[in-house]
């Protein structure tokens, strides 16, 4: 499996370019939402990455390998890729993923929970959760 098509590879560049830009303008480091989810499919390490470094290679991102401490960090693409697990698989990239929430709040509640795919759930009924619209007044507060 193609573990970051280039539409991918785009977006995780645009989030490192846009990172340093901020840096370099003194603005507030962005916060953006996980371009992708890479995870094993025979235990529970998973990773979501926002940003791809210059060298096409070093993700910035969310990763847990299963301890219970999902961390913020730096990790190899080709060493993620390289892994060769039993009956011949590999780490996969979840084709299905896709996200409105920030990666602050995947890292805060994934050291909540004690890892990603816990973190998952909850994040998932957040985001498919009806959205409360406030009742206008037709009036426009004239009291009629």
């Amino acid at each position: 499996m193609i573990l970051l098509t280039p539409d991918l590879r785009f977006a995780l560049r645009a989030n490192a370019i846009s990172r340093r830009a901020a840096a370099r303008d003194g603005q507030p480091e962005p916060d953006p939402v996980p371009v992708v989810k890479l995870f094993n499919p025979l235990g529970v390490a998973t990773w979501l990455a926002t940003e791809l470094d210059e060298d096409d290679d070093t993700l910035f991102g969310l990763a847990d390998l299963g301890f219970g401490c999902p961390e913020l960090g730096y990790f190899s693409l080709s060493e993620i890729a390289s892994l060769r697990l039993p009956f011949g698989l590999g780490i996969e990239r979840d084709i299905g993923f896709s996200t409105t929430v920030r990666l602050s709040v995947w890292a805060d509640t994934a050291r909540r929970v004690g890892s990603i795919l816990q973190a998952q759930a909850i994040i998932r009924r957040i985001e498919s959760a009806p959205v409360l619209e406030i009742p206008t007044d037709p009036d426009g507060g004239k009291g009629g």
